[in-house]
C-alpha cells in the first residue's frame, strides 16, 4: 500500500477474544515484527541505509525511524501516562508529512537526514520497544483501545516492511555496481516452465465484496458491500516474461494505439522500450534482483510494470485487465499462500500451473482497472488516526493479492493496495481478464 497506509476499522468482540488467548499475545507480536523489520536491513551496510535515489523512495534509517515514530505517537504519547518523546524533533523528521522551510512537502527530501545517526535511529527503537513492552503488560483500562491502535502500528509497520526491501531495490540497482541485497536468496527449484495460460468462467451474480467481521481490516476494505459481477473470465495466472518480450518484439512499446493516451505521452516523454529492471546486454536481456543482476528468465512472472505498461499489455493480447471486485472473487475463500516474503526468495517464481486458478497470492500485485475511491458508506476514523490515513487520491489504481516481499500474515482477498498509474518500482504485474466471447 502506499506510505498513507489505511487505518484500520473497530476491532470485534471475535478479534479481541482471539487475540487474548495467550497463544500468540499482543506483546509477542509486537516483538515478533520489530525483529523481523530489523532482520530485512542486517545485510545492509550503514551507507545504504541513508540513499534515497527518487522521491518514491525512502531510505531505509527513515523506515526504521518512521514506525517507531508511529507507537511513539499514537500509543505510548496518549497512553502511557508521564511518557516523554525522545526527541520533539522526530515528530516532524519522521512524519510521513513532515513540513520543512518554507512548508514544502518534504518527502522528496528524507534522504537529507544525515542525523539522527543510523546507530542513533536503533536506540530510538529500542528506547520505544522498552516502553512499548512495558505498556503492553500493564492492565491499564483502555488496553482494548491501545490494542487496536497497537494492532494497526504492526500491519503498518509490515508494510514497511515491505516498502523498505522495495526502496533499497531501486537505491542498489543505481549504483553502477550493481550490487546485490543478499546473494543468498532461496532459489526457484521448481524446475518446470511455465505453464500456457488458460481461462477460467466466472458467471453473473450479486456478490458480497470487502472485510466483513472478525479479523484485522484497514478501513478501506470496509463496510462489506454488495455489487454485481457481470460474467467474466481470468487468467489463470499472471502474464509471463517471455510473453512480454512478444509484446516488446511486436513493436508493443512503439504502437501509441494499444496505450492509454496518458500513458503513451508518459512512455515518450520517459523514454521506456521496456520493463523497468531490465538492461540489454550483448543482445540478452538482463533484469536487476534483490540478488544482483541476472539474465531474464521467459518462464517467470512478469514484474515491476506500470499500470500503462499492463494495460497497453492487455490490450495487444486482446483482453483488458481485472476489476478488483473480478479479483476478489477469484479469491474469495482461497488459502493466502505462494511466493510471499516469508519464503525468503524476494523474486517473482515461474509461472504457475495446476487446477484452477494459480498465483493470487505473492510474486506480484496484480493491477486491476478500478480507480482507488471510497467503498460506498466508507467513514474515515474520528481523531488523528483518521486524518493520517483516511485520504483516496486521484490516478491512483487498485493492486491486489500481495508479492514476493509481502509478509504472508498481512494480506488477505479484501485487501486493497494503490500506486499511481505510472508507478514501476513496486513488485507489481498483470493477469489478464476478459469478457466471454
Amino acid at each position: 500500500m502506499s506510505e498513507a497506509a489505511a487505518a484500520a476499522a473497530p476491532e470485534t468482540a471475535d478479534h479481541r477474544r482471539d487475540r487474548d488467548t495467550g497463544l500468540d499475545s499482543l506483546a509477542v507480536r509486537y516483538s515478533r515484527v520489530r525483529r523481523t523489520t530489523e532482520s530485512l536491513a542486517e545485510p545492509l551496510a550503514v551507507e545504504d541505509y541513508v540513499v534515497q535515489s527518487m522521491p518514491d523512495v525512502s531510505p531505509t534509517k527513515w523506515h526504521l525511524a518512521h514506525v517507531t515514530w508511529f507507537f511513539e505517537t499514537f500509543v505510548l504519547t496518549p497512553h502511557r501516562a508521564g511518557y516523554e518523546p525522545v526527541n520533539p524533533a522526530y515528530q516532524y523528521l519522521f512524519n510521513s508529512y513532515y513540513l520543512g522551510a518554507g512548508e514544502r512537502h518534504c518527502r522528496d527530501q528524507r534522504g537529507y537526514i544525515s542525523r539522527p545517526t543510523v546507530a542513533e535511529v536503533y536506540e530510538y527503537r529500542r528506547h520505544v520497544d522498552r516502553e512499548m513492552a512495558a505498556l503492553l503488560t500493564e492492565a491499564a483500562q483502555d488496553r482494548e483501545e491501545v490494542a487496536r491502535v497497537v494492532e494497526i502500528g504492526l500491519h503498518h509497520e509490515q508494510q514497511h516492511q515491505e516498502l523498505l526491501l522495495t526502496d533499497i531495490k531501486h537505491v542498489l540497482s543505481v549504483n553502477p555496481l550493481r550490487p546485490a541485497y543478499r546473494e543468498d536468496a532461496e532459489k526457484d527449484a521448481s524446475g518446470d516452465g511455465a505453464a500456457d495460460l488458460r481461462w477460467l468462467s466466472f458467471p453473473e451474480g450479486l456478490v458480497e465484496i470487502g472485510a466483513g467481521g472478525g479479523g484485522f481490516a484497514f478501513d478501506n476494505e470496509r463496510p462489506r458491500h454488495r455489487h454485481f459481477v457481470e460474467a467474466f473470465e481470468l487468467a489463470h495466472r499472471p502474464v509471463t516474461n517471455g510473453e512480454l518480450m512478444a509484446f516488446m518484439a511486436d513493436g508493443g512499446y512503439e504502437r501509441g494505439e494499444l496505450w492509454l493516451s496518458e500513458g503513451w505521452a508518459t512512455r515518450q516523454e520517459r523514454g521506456w522500450t521496456e520493463p523497468f529492471y531490465w538492461e540489454q546486454k550483448d543482445g540478452e536481456w538482463w533484469t536487476y534482483t534483490l540478488a544482483g543482476a541476472a539474465p531474464v528468465d521467459p518462464h517467470e512472472t512478469a514484474c515491476h510494470l506500470t499500470y500503462f505498461e499492463a494495460d497497453a499489455y492487455a490490450r495487444w493480447a486482446g483482453a483488458r485487465l481485472p476489476t478488483e471486485q473480478e479479483w476478489e472473487v477469484a479469491a474469495q475463500g482461497r488459502p493466502v499462500e505462494g511466493n510471499l516474503a516469508g519464503r525468503g526468495r524476494f523474486h517473482p517464481e515461474v509461472a504457475g500451473s495446476g487446477p484452477g486458478v494459480q498465483q493470487l497470492f505473492g510474486d506480484v500485485w496484480e493491477w486491476t482497472r478500478s480507480q482507488y475511491s471510497p467503498y460506498p458508506g466508507y467513514q474515515a476514523l474520528p481523531g488523528t488516526l483518521g486524518e493520517y490515513n483516511g485520504k483516496f487520491m486521484s490516478n491512483q489504481f487498485v493492486l491486489r493479492g500481495g508479492s514476493c516481499v509481502t509478509p504472508g500474515d498481512h494480506v488477505r482477498s479484501t485487501y486493497r493496495n494503490f500506486f499511481p498509474a505510472d508507478a514501476a518500482w513496486q513488485f507489481s504485474g498483470v493477469r489478464l481478464a476478459r469478457d466471454p466471447s
